[in-house]
């Protein structure tokens, strides 16, 4: 008769770490290449955009203004035009409305952004957890 004994340990802990902190990294990730597609769809250009496509700028504020953070404890990154340097402009561009007494035409071009990276994104995630 042989005897035996084992002990295990489980690296449950060490896994769900590791894999929160690969997928904050890999948010940031995301944020900044969804955000560059946004900047860069917003040109410089006189007069408006046609309704339906990005708007134009005339000093740069907007693309400026574009900002993403990642929510570490929420686990999510947000992406858009930073309210304290554009106000709320972007908002009135994206889904079309009023700011400052004008009537914007809906002019996506966060939305867009999205659509157009989106078949990235699970790139960003693979083989990040090691």
């Amino acid at each position: 008769m042989v005897g035996m004994k084992a002990k295990t340990r489980s690296q449950m802990h060490n896994v769900a770490r590791k894999a929160k902190r690969a997928n904050i990294k890999s948010l940031g990730h995301a944020g900044a290449a969804i955000r560059l597609v946004a900047k860069r769809s917003v040109r410089k250009k006189k007069g408006p955009a046609p309704a339906g496509q990005p708007p134009h700028t005339h000093t740069k504020r907007l693309p400026r203004a574009i900002k993403y953070a990642v929510e570490k404890q929420r686990g999510r990154v947000v992406i858009g035009p930073d309210v304290e340097s554009f106000g709320t402009a972007g908002k009135a561009h994206e889904h079309g409305g009023t700011y400052k007494h004008e009537r914007y035409a809906r002019r996506p071009f966060m939305g867009p952004a999205l659509e157009k990276t989106k078949e990235r994104l699970p790139r960003m995630w693979a083989g990040t957890v090691k």
